[in-house]
């Protein structure tokens, strides 16, 4: 099965054209992810005023998705560089 995978020419070409975009706007993702903290600043706010299980799970994804999203852009901005 991952043999197919790592042989496919789709998949090939859509990592190409990933990698060839992030390379011309490395601090995307940091930038992304850091936006993302912001807003779960935001939704802690909105929760402490009214607690909400919706509110509660909003808050845990796009803080931690932010944090992982700025991770992941730290770790590419060099391997992805000019």
């Amino acid at each position: 099965m991952f043999r197919r995978l790592d042989e496919s020419p789709r998949l090939a070409r859509l990592l190409e054209r990933a990698s060839a975009w992030l390379a011309r706007r490395r601090g995307l993702p940091i930038v992304a992810g850091i936006a993302l903290v912001a807003l779960a600043l935001l939704l802690r706010v909105l929760l402490m005023a009214s607690p909400s299980p919706a509110l509660e799970c909003a808050w845990a994804l796009t803080l931690h998705g932010g944090v992982l999203i700025a991770l992941l852009g730290i770790a590419l901005a060099e391997p992805l560089g000019r």
